[in-house]
C-alpha cells in the first residue's frame, strides 16, 4: 500500500515540498523591496564575502550586477545547523479542514508549511536541519543533516504530522524541549512553532525548558502560531455554540458577544506575557497569524541567520 497516497486521501497536502518552493519563490521575488535587495535570487547559492577570506571563490559575474562581494557555495559546505520542533498536541489542529493548500491552513498545517519553506532555504544553503515533533508523546526526532534523502524524509513526517491529529490529548511542553534540549550538542538555531495553549504547565515550568534550549549557545525563536480572527479577536456570530477544550474535553455552551469583551482582554494580557517573559530570556518571538502569509516567517529566519553566523 502507497502510505503517500493515503496520506493524499485522508486530505494532507498534495506536494508539500513544492508549496514550499513557492512560498519561497514568493518571498525571493519581494526581497527587492525589503532590507535584503541586492541579497535576492542568487541568496540560496552565495554568501556574502568577508574581508581576509580567499578571494579564489568570489563571483565576479554577481559583483558587476549587484556591486557586493559573494563567494559560491559548495556541496561540502555546511555554515550552519538548525532544528525546527513543532508542537502538534489537539489545539493546533484548529481549525479543523479536510483539504490543504496555501489559502487553506490551520495551525499545524501552517506550522508544517512554514517549516519545509524554512528547510528549503537550508538545503539550498547547504545547511544541516533536524526535526522533532511532540504531542502527549516525543513523537518524531531526526538529527541535523543535510542529504536529500534526509530532506525527502522530514516532508513526510511533516505532511503525516498534519493529518494525524491527536484526539484530545494534554501535552506537558515543557517536558519534550527539556528532552529535545540534551538531544542538540552542537550550536542551533532553533525555530519552535507552538500555539502556547497548555492545559497545566505553568509558565515558570515552560520557560525553564526554553532556557534549557538555550544552553550551548542555541539561539531560539519562537514563532507563536495562532488564529488571530478566531482565537485573539474571539470573531464568532451571535448564535448559540458550545466551545470545547480540544485537549480536555470539557465543554461550554454560550453565546459569542457575552464573553468577546473579556476574552479578548484576558488573551491580550496573555500573549503579552509571552512576549515579555521571551524578552526577559532572550528568546526571539515572532507572531505566526496563520491568515497571513510566510514573509515574517522567512524575513525573521534571514535575520536569525546573519546574526547567528
Amino acid at each position: 500500500m502507497d502510505l503517500q497516497n493515503e496520506l493524499n486521501k485522508a486530505g494532507g497536502f498534495k506536494n508539500l515540498e513544492l508549496l514550499a518552493k513557492q512560498v519561497v519563490e514568493g518571498f525571493v521575488a519581494g526581497m527587492h523591496k525589503s532590507p535584503f535587495h541586492g541579497f535576492s535570487a542568487e541568496f540560496a547559492e552565495h554568501k556574502i564575502y568577508n574581508q581576509g577570506e580567499s578571494t579564489r571563490h568570489i563571483d565576479w559575474k554577481l559583483f558587476a550586477k549587484t556591486d557586493k562581494l559573494f563567494t559560491k557555495r559548495y556541496d561540502d559546505e555546511t555554515n550552519l545547523r538548525c532544528h525546527l520542533i513543532v508542537d502538534n498536541s489537539s489545539s493546533m489542529h484548529y481549525p479543523e479542514l479536510k483539504e490543504y493548500g496555501i489559502d487553506a491552513l490551520n495551525k499545524i498545517a501552517f506550522s508544517a508549511l512554514a517549516s519545509a519553506s524554512l528547510m528549503h532555504i537550508l538545503k539550498k544553503q547547504r545547511d544541516a536541519v533536524g526535526l522533532s515533533i511532540y504531542s502527549d508523546n516525543y513523537d518524531f526526532y531526526a538529527p541535523e543533516k543535510g542529504s536529500e534523502r534526509h530532506h525527502q524524509m522530514l516532508l513526510h513526517q511533516l505532511n503525516a504530522m498534519v493529518v494525524k491529529k491527536p484526539e484530545s490529548r494534554k501535552t506537558e511542553t515543557f517536558t519534550y524541549l527539556h528532552q529535545i534540549a540534551e538531544k542538540i550538542h552542537r550550536r542551533s538555531l532553533i525555530f519552535f512553532f507552538t500555539d502556547m495553549f497548555q492545559t497545566e504547565t505553568d509558565d515558570a515550568q515552560l520557560f525553564d525548558a526554553l532556557r534549557h534550549l538555550k544552553h550551548n549557545k542555541h539561539e531560539v525563536v519562537l514563532f507563536h502560531v495562532f488564529d488571530k480572527e478566531k482565537e485573539l479577536q474571539f470573531d464568532f456570530d451571535n448564535a448559540p455554540k458550545r466551545f470545547i477544550d480540544v485537549e480536555t474535553g470539557d465543554h461550554v455552551n454560550l453565546y459569542a458577544d457575552r464573553i468577546k469583551e473579556n476574552y479578548e482582554t484576558a488573551i491580550k494580557d496573555y500573549f503579552k506575557d509571552i512576549r515579555l517573559k521571551c524578552q526577559q530570556y532572550r528568546i526571539a518571538y515572532v507572531e505566526a497569524d496563520i491568515n497571513k502569509d510566510f514573509n515574517n516567517i522567512l524575513t525573521t529566519y534571514m535575520i536569525a541567520r546573519q546574526k547567528f553566523l
